[in-house]
């Protein structure tokens, strides 16, 4: 009988508590919740004014009074209030209550400290989780993306982030070497940025430099240059104003952070045991995560790396679809799960 009450009324939860978007799963419906991690509050009150989408749109928009926040930064928390309305508005928007949440997977950088474990587990606690477990992003894309990583092969799995780039080699349900860089997203915007202020004087906002990395950012010579019109402040005069860009000079900007996740990857492989190596040498290298939609990215690397590499289906959701897995079988995937010392 108690199975089936809990069955039947008590939820499980997996959370990718991103630097960008936090996306939830609830065990039995798949994703429900998809949005960007953003809280808006009124500063005088305390009140919460909006939260994901509506929230993003008013980055770089608001008066004095009303605060935007982005609690998360680097892959962890910056700021914990904030990171607690961000987690408790996104599992109540999934229909998940707090008398019924039971069990909820976050997904946590591979080299999360003991400090920034607690802080997660403390905001998913206070959500009203019974259960909090932790697994590394890593990890959770693979098994998201369905690769063996309880067997005797070497997988290698790259998953660019908001806020962090992590890289790991697994095998036998662990994960061999790993490096988190905090190179992601969130650095090619503040690239095109700085890029606009050094060769336009222009100055532009964060939601336009990701317009603008989504549209024309590249990784390499693409077949069909693109162009985009870009408005922005000049800093000059300080008077609005409009240029053309191409996707050359965009693809110039975000160079530098693109050449600090191929050498992080190269030196991975370098540390990687040559029997694995062997296997990736086969298998190849899978891109995940936001990052991994950057127009010729998987060819860059490959140039560099001279190794296959492919990018995983609907690579945004890969991570949150891995703690899915981990909810519907918690004995299979215990040994992948990372300790707490607190537990």
């Amino acid at each position: 009988m108690a199975f089936s009450f809990k069955s039947l009324f008590m939820n499980d939860v997996g959370v990718d508590l991103g630097t960008a978007n936090t996306v939830v799963y609830v065990k039995g419906k798949d994703i429900v919740v998809n949005e960007p991690s953003v809280v808006a509050i009124e500063k005088r009150s305390g009140k919460v004014v909006a939260v994901g989408f509506e929230a993003k749109d008013m980055l770089g928009r608001t008066h004095k009074d009303i605060e935007v926040i982005r609690p998360l930064k680097d892959g962890v928390i910056a700021d914990f209030e904030a990171t607690e309305i961000l987690i408790n508005e996104l599992i109540k928007r999934s229909g998940v209550t707090k008398v019924t949440l039971d069990k909820i997977v976050v997904c946590v950088p591979s080299g999360i400290t003991e400090v920034e474990k607690r802080a997660v587990s403390d905001s998913a606690e206070k959500a009203g989780a019974r259960e909090v477990h932790l697994v590394a992003e890593a990890m959770a894309s693979a098994i998201g993306v369905g690769l063996p990583v309880q067997k005797a092969v070497g997988n290698f799995i790259v998953d660019i982030g908001g806020g962090t780039s992590e890289i790991a080699v697994m095998s036998l349900s662990g994960i061999v070497n790993h490096s988190s860089i905090r190179v992601g997203g969130d650095e090619m915007n503040n690239s095109i940025i700085q890029y606009f202020k050094r060769n336009y004087n222009l100055l532009i906002g964060e939601k336009s430099a990701e317009d603008i990395k989504c549209e024309i950012g590249s990784a390499m010579q693409l077949d069909e240059e693109l162009t985009m019109s870009i408005k922005g402040r000049d800093l000059v005069d300080g008077i609005p104003k409009t240029i053309e860009v191409s996707s050359v000079e965009i693809r110039d900007a975000l160079n530098d952070s693109v050449s600090k996740i191929v050498d992080a990857i190269r030196l991975s492989l370098e540390r990687t045991p040559p029997e694995l190596a062997s296997d990736i040498l086969d298998r190849g290298i899978i891109l995940t995560g936001g990052g991994a939609l950057l127009r010729n990215l998987d060819k860059r690397i490959s140039q560099d790396t001279s190794l296959p590499v492919a990018v995983a289906e609907d690579p945004l959701t890969c991570v949150v679809r891995g703690t899915g897995k981990v909810l519907d079988d918690m004995d299979f995937y215990q040994d992948m799960l990372i300790k707490n010392k607190r537990n």
